[in-house]
Parts: C-alpha cells; sequence; structure tokens
C-alpha cells in the first residue's frame, strides 16, 4: 500500500506562485507514474498534470505553461510548481499514483490512479 501526503497548499494573489509537493511512502515511487488532480467548490475533480516513471509529462490545457510537474526519486516525492495563479485555480489539490503502465491519453482518467492523497487547499484571491 502506498501513502501519499500532499503539502504546499495555501492563500495566494492572483499572479503569485506556490509549490505542492506530495511525499510518497515505500521503496518503490520511481515506478510508479504520478498525477495531480483538483477538485473546486461544486465542480467535479478535474485533471492537472501528470508524470510518468519516464519522466514524460502530461498538462491540462488550462495550466499549461503556468505549472510544472516534476519528481525526485531520491527523495520519493513529486512537485507542482504553479505560476501565474489565477482565482480559477482555487481547489483543493490531490496527488495519486499508478502502478500500471498505461497509453498516454489515460493519464487524464482518475480511474488509472490506484492511491490517493487527502488534498491540500489552494486558495487565489483576485
Amino acid at each position: 500500500q502506498v501513502q501519499l501526503v500532499e503539502s504546499g497548499g495555501g492563500l495566494v494573489q492572483a499572479g503569485g506562485s506556490l509549490r505542492l509537493s506530495c511525499t510518497a511512502s515505500g521503496r518503490t515511487f520511481s515506478s510508479y507514474s504520478m498525477g495531480w488532480f483538483r477538485q473546486a467548490p461544486g465542480k467535479e475533480r478535474e485533471f492537472v498534470a501528470a508524470i510518468r516513471r519516464s519522466g514524460v509529462t502530461y498538462y491540462a490545457d488550462s495550466v499549461k505553461g503556468r505549472f510544472t510537474i516534476s519528481r525526485d526519486n531520491a527523495k520519493n516525492t513529486m512537485y507542482l510548481q504553479m505560476n501565474s495563479l489565477k482565482p480559477e485555480d482555487t481547489a483543493v489539490y490531490y496527488c495519486a499514483s499508478a502502478a500500471s503502465v498505461y497509453s498516454a491519453n489515460s493519464y487524464v482518467r482518475e480511474s488509472v490512479y490506484d492511491y490517493w492523497g487527502q488534498g491540500t487547499q489552494v486558495s487565489v484571491s483576485s
């Protein structure tokens, strides 16, 4: 079983930056693909970004060019650097891990992920 713990959320003004972290338990972090999702109040959870164990990355169009996903396998940690934040980025951000290998366009789907963190709140004021 994998335990995921997010951190780094908070309140920031529009145009500001935050870096989220997701730390995983266990010794097989490098073998997982990882993803970030978010859920705004009253909305469904949506895909934000993913990074395969190979390091290949994917982004939602709404964050492309502003957010950067990365991972440090030595630290069992994945990051989401969020720049040029907008009020519409306000949400609870969740990290998730996927043990199996999927086609590129599969990582946007929640169903491919096996474990989820508890979420961290990101609030962007206008």
